[in-house]
């Protein structure tokens, strides 16, 4: 791996509307890892008050995006799985921190870990995409 670009990343990032509707913002660029986070808020909660699954998949997913783009070539997900390990709450600060397992000449595989702001993990998630030339 050569390393997440946080030039890129922050570009990548801006472009997205749909991150921008969720509330989600960069933490942290290192060569290794991507930090986004997200404030809970009333918009993200499911009719049984609590935080909704899919707003977790979400975040994990705008971090699995951002790492998997950030070496230049267009990446698709081709996969993705997240298992829900706790539950969030309004005012709850989540962060999703995103590693790269494997990336090959076609193939990526990323891990994100979905974490509140006390620690406790919410969300493990796996990742693969199809990566094609950056011109497509």
């Amino acid at each position: 791996m050569a390393g997440f670009d946080r030039d890129r990343v922050e570009e990548m990032l801006a472009a997205d509307a749909y991150a921008a509707s969720l509330g989600v913002q960069l933490v942290a660029v290192s060569p290794d890892e991507i930090e986004v986070a997200l404030d809970v808020g009333e918009s993200h909660l499911n009719f049984l008050g609590v935080g909704h699954g899919g707003m977790v998949f979400s975040l994990a997913d705008c971090a699995f995006s951002l790492g998997s783009n950030s070496a230049g070539d267009r990446a698709v997900a081709i996969d993705a799985h997240l298992v829900l390990t706790g539950g969030t709450k309004a005012g709850d600060r989540l962060t999703a921190v995103v590693t790269e397992a494997t990336r090959g000449r076609t193939l990526g595989t990323y891990r994100v870990t979905v974490s509140r702001d006390d620690g406790r993990v919410v969300g493990l998630f796996t990742g693969t995409v199809h990566i094609t030339a950056a011109s497509r």
